[in-house]
């Protein structure tokens, strides 16, 4: 009798809907799951496991939290979707610019590759510029003119770029090293005058978890501003995850548009790109600036998105960091007791473990750690029931509903582990 990946495979290309479940930065077959409750999650087969994917990011409050599933629940029986303006857009866009300073307006789309790609055609429409400045290794979905040099999909398949993507939208796009203001400097003191603006995940996660040098944030927020370029965050990671007002208010950088994901659909497609009214109402229908979507502003998903951010207060990030840290320190011991060389990148609750002796601040660092004995730790922690990325180049999440004593489990196991790498 077939597999569950064997029958995808004849429907589905390779099986998977997003290249990076399919286990080739690890090897083996990817495990498909049935259903999830608080920080973990149960296979087809009957396996459980403490999650630290958390479907890439969004699942901050847990799997299936009573809260968000009575309201999408309570939601469906009212409807699905309307294509049609509804008063739950308003209160998550209320809740959004209430948490984030500049964030006048925002525009929902469903998912970090719409909120990405709009946010470069309003750059490129405000300011009449073609060019835009992305950042080595980080990944903003897969947008055409992004999709070069870019993160943890490419990174985990050995894929250098992607036909399809036309070599003249790729040669607008300008790459430089994270982290390296003089780069950014050098590129806008010979091309300034043609540069729309600078995507930056402002704190990387598509290479591994990577933070800011200080002074890199604010450096590219005053180039911009004097070339007058546009500063795109894309905080679809991070967002509301590192932070109440996410990365920017962790590092005190106001940016001409924000793009969100992620935690702000709790679970559900959504996502959005946001900015101060003058810029964003050059957008259609009150600017000639047009982006549109059937499904943009969903009930069910705006309904888990009000959930969710309302269930992160104060206390809930304070969870967050103490469980993260007693994350972090767990894993840095069991590697030190093992001398395996690890360095652990983390801001918030969300971290990176590299297999590697040295600190990791761009991509080279990031592609420098041990991708095979990454390999061999993940399989070791699947098997004592611990699901990981399946790639070096992603990141672990935690959520409020990880337990102490979940942590420890997995710290327990990461130490069974390293002694056998």
């Amino acid at each position: 009798m077939p597999t569950p990946f064997e029958r995808a495979c004849e429907v589905i290309p390779g099986g998977v809907n997003s290249p990076v479940r399919a286990f080739r930065g690890v090897g083996g077959t990817p495990i498909f799951f049935e259903s999830g409750s608080g920080a973990e999650i149960l296979d087809v087969e009957g396996g459980r496991y403490i999650d630290y994917v958390g479907s890439w990011g969004p699942l901050i409050v847990g799997h299936a939290h009573p809260r968000v599933v009575a309201a999408v629940q309570d939601q469906a029986a009212k409807g699905t979707s309307f294509g049609a303006p509804c008063e739950l857009e308003t209160a998550l866009a209320s809740r959004v610019c209430a948490r984030v300073d500049g964030c006048e307006r925002v525009r929902f789309v469903s998912s970090g590759t719409e909120a990405t790609m709009s946010a470069i055609r309003l750059a490129r429409g405000a300011t009449g510029r073609d060019e835009l400045v992305k950042i080595e290794g980080c990944y903003h979905g897969h947008v055409d003119s992004l999709l070069v040099q870019a993160g943890s999909g490419l990174l985990t398949l050995g894929i250098p770029g992607s036909p399809g993507v036309p070599e003249p939208l790729a040669k607008l796009t300008h790459v430089v090293p994270f982290n390296d203001v003089a780069a950014v400097e050098a590129l806008f003191a010979t091309r300034g005058d043609r540069i729309a603006g600078i995507i930056v995940e402002p704190i990387a996660g598509n290479m591994g978890v990577i933070p800011p040098q200080p002074g890199y944030l604010a450096a590219l927020r005053e180039i911009t501003k004097r070339h007058s370029a546009l500063l795109i965050l894309d905080e679809v990671m991070t967002g509301f995850r590192v932070s109440p007002g996410g990365a920017q208010q962790l590092y005190d950088v106001k940016p001409d548009v924000s793009c969100f994901g992620k935690v702000i659909g709790g679970g559900l497609p959504a996502a959005a790109y946001a900015g101060s009214a003058e810029l964003m109402e050059q957008m259609a229908p009150n600017g000639p600036i047009y982006q549109a979507g059937t499904l943009s502003g969903n009930p069910l998903a705006m309904r888990a998105g009000i959930e969710t951010l309302d269930l992160l207060d104060d206390a809930a990030y304070a969870t967050l960091e103490r469980r993260a840290a007693q994350l972090e320190h767990g894993l840095a011991a069991a590697a030190s007791a093992a001398s395996i060389p690890l360095t652990i990148n983390r801001v918030g609750s969300m971290l990176t473990a590299f297999f590697y002796d040295q600190p990791v601040r761009d991509f080279g660092g990031a592609t420098a750690a041990d991708s095979e004995r990454y390999a061999k730790f993940f399989h070791g922690m699947l098997k004592r029931g611990i699901y990981l990325a399946p790639s070096a180049f992603e990141a672990a999440f935690v959520s409020t509903a990880h337990g102490e004593q979940q942590i420890e489990r997995t710290i327990e196991a990461a130490a069974e582990v390293m002694a056998t790498l």
